[in-house]
Parts: C-alpha cells; structure tokens; sequence
C-alpha cells in the first residue's frame, strides 16, 4: 500500500464489515506489520496538526500528560529496541525532557525515532533523543529554538526567545539617543519584568538537553561525542541561522551535521508500513473528534479528543511553529461551552481505559 488513496480505499472496503472500526483496523494492521518486519515495539505519537483545524494548540502539542499516554501504551511491551513513530508540532521544554526520560529508562539501548512527515521544535529535540532517525525524501525536523507566545496589543502571538534578546539588546543600544526612547516604551512594556530572563533560560535548556541526548545516546562511543553534539545543538538551537522557527531541515542537511539518519526508502516494505500507518491515522483524524493518538501495535492506545471552545494557556517554554495560533483563540478563563454530543468513539477497544479526559 503505502499511498493515501489506496489507504483511503481499502478503509472504505472495511467499512462494509466493520463500520466505524475499519480505522482502526486498518492502522494497527500496519502497526503489527511494521513491529513483525522489524522485530520491534512499535509506538506512534502523532497530532492533527498539519491538517485543516481551527484546534487549540495546547491538545496537539507535547504536554505532561503524554507520559500518562505512555505508561498506557508501554504496559505490557516486551523487548529493549522501540521504534517510535512521531509526528508533532512541538510543545513544552520540560514535558519533552520528561518523555524522554521516561522512553529511555524503559528502552535505554535502542530508539529509533521514525518521522513520516515533520517532527518540529520540541518534537525535533525528543528525536534527537534516538539512536538513529529514520526519515524519507519528505521528512523533515526543525529549529529548536524556544518561542514563548504572549499578550501584545496585537493580539495573542508566538515570538522567538532569541528574537527577544536581540530586540533588547537593539533597544538598549538604541535607547542611547533620547530621541528614540519613546518609540521603545510600548515595545518594551509589552515584554514584562521577567521575558528577557526567561529568554535566555529557554535558549540554554534548549541547547543543553540537545546536547546531553546527542552525547549520550545518538553519538555514544564517537571520540569527539561532546563536541560534536554542541555543534549540532548550537546549530538546531540558532534561530539567527534559520530566520523562522517553522524552517524545515532536510535529512541531507542533518545527515551533514553528522546526525545519525536512516533513510525511509530504503527498505521498501518498511516505507510502505510506515507511510501506510501515517495515512490511515491522519484519515483517522479526519472522521473522528480526535487530535492527538498515542498506539502501540498491540492495539493499546490513549487518544485526546476534540472539546468545543476549548481555552488556551501555554505552558512555559512552549515550542510552537509560527502559524499554529488559531484565530479566535480563547484565554483560559474564558468558561468552555459544553461539549456537543460525540458520536461513539470508534478509537477506544473495549479493554482500554476512557481517553477522553477534562482539559487540565
């Protein structure tokens, strides 16, 4: 298979036997093919983010609860080598270190991190965290430069960590000559006591938790480890270099930077069960009310669902593309509408526990 609309048809042809269940049939039939192919536990992570929505970004980014969603799917795999299929926007700094732990204290030897489309941001660090990274012709990373999203007068809006420190630094040389100082008063007060701390803070974590993963895992044994995973993080880390946080970096160039890539292609049977997998979750996302679906190929899965009007706060650190800012978006303490009623979910198996939990 491998093809959307192939994927898309032998769905519909499900469909005549199974109904609603066809989705997930399909998916976790390639799930099962993938782990047998490759002899290895099999997770996938992945959010309706590159999909039409109008969907708040906090239910698609990583978050503390996806380790919740993994001690779900975790339980009761067997075997040390995962392969880890991603694909997500970003999303908070201290979850990513979180999941990352967490992953390597149960697979501490072998991690691969398979990215079917785009691994971003915060995603991009959580795959920095394998020992290999399979990628096809398609796929793609990102900057790992920390974006915080703030309150301006403009709106709610994403803005770079380091974009913030260069404006200071701009303004206090600028602010030299009085004449300027009132074109940067309201610049600088939308910015707050703390930002520019907190800034730097971000960038040095970023970096930090790159490089230590790097080190450790991906480059483990390599003479020069230390050094060259500094340079790898310094570069994914530098937002003067990328210019915009929603840059796609290429397996050529990561390849370049000595990164550890393994090319989708080049198993065909392997292409064919990943690119299957990821077609029928995102047909998935487009008939069901869920965003985000952490499976494993034992059919065992925890799924976030869709809530009407849902508000919005990110979490410190939060690591988003620009563009994942939906219009109308509703701050926290705005009250959440009551949900429509849903239709049954076809996702949850019957011996799985209810996924479809209150906003924290």
């Amino acid at each position: 298979m491998g093809a959307w609309a192939q994927i898309l048809d032998e769905i519909q042809k499900a469909q005549r036997t199974l109904g609603a269940g066809a989705f997930d049939h399909v998916r976790r039939k390639y799930l099962i093919a993938l782990s047998q192919k490759r002899g290895r536990a099999v997770i996938l992570y992945a959010s309706k983010w590159t999909q039409p929505q109008n969907i708040p970004p906090d239910l698609l980014s990583i978050s503390d609860e996806d380790i919740q969603a993994l001690m779900t799917v975790i339980n009761g795999i067997e075997g040390e080598a995962l392969d880890l299929i991603l694909h997500s926007p970003g999303g908070s700094l201290e979850a990513a270190e979180a999941l990352v732990t967490y992953l390597r204290s149960r697979f501490p030897n072998d991690i691969c991190v398979i990215v079917p489309q785009q691994a971003m941001s915060a995603a991009t660090m959580v795959a920095c965290a394998g020992d290999t990274i399979m990628l096809g012709k398609h796929s793609f990373l990102g900057p790992t430069d920390p974006q915080f999203i703030c309150r301006t007068e403009l709106g709610v809006r994403g803005i770079s960590a380091q974009d913030v420190e260069a404006q200071f630094e701009r303004a206090r040389v600028e602010c030299s000559d009085p004449a300027k100082i009132g074109a940067w008063i309201p610049i600088l007060r939308t910015y707050g006591p703390d930002l520019l701390e907190k800034c730097r803070v971000a960038t040095e974590l970023s970096k930090s938790l790159v490089s230590g993963w790097l080190e450790r895992y991906m480059f483990k044994g390599e003479h020069d480890a230390k050094t060259k995973a500094h340079a790898v993080a310094d570069w994914l880390g530098s937002h003067k270099h990328f210019k915009t946080h929603a840059r796609h970096i290429s397996r050529e160039e990561l390849r370049a930077k000595g990164l550890k890539i393994i090319n989708l292609e080049e198993d065909p049977e392997v292409q064919d069960f990943v690119l299957s997998i990821f077609h029928a979750t995102t047909l998935t996302f487009d008939h069901s009310s869920a965003v985000k679906l952490v499976e494993n190929q034992m059919g065992k899965a925890f799924i976030k669902n869709m809530q009407a009007q849902m508000g919005f706060m990110a979490p410190p650190g939060m690591m988003l593309p620009p563009g994942m800012l939906p219009p109308g978006l509703l701050p926290r303490n705005v009250p959440a509408q009551p949900n429509p009623p849903n239709p049954p979910s076809q996702l949850n198996p019957p011996d799985s526990p209810p996924t479809n939990k209150p906003s924290e």
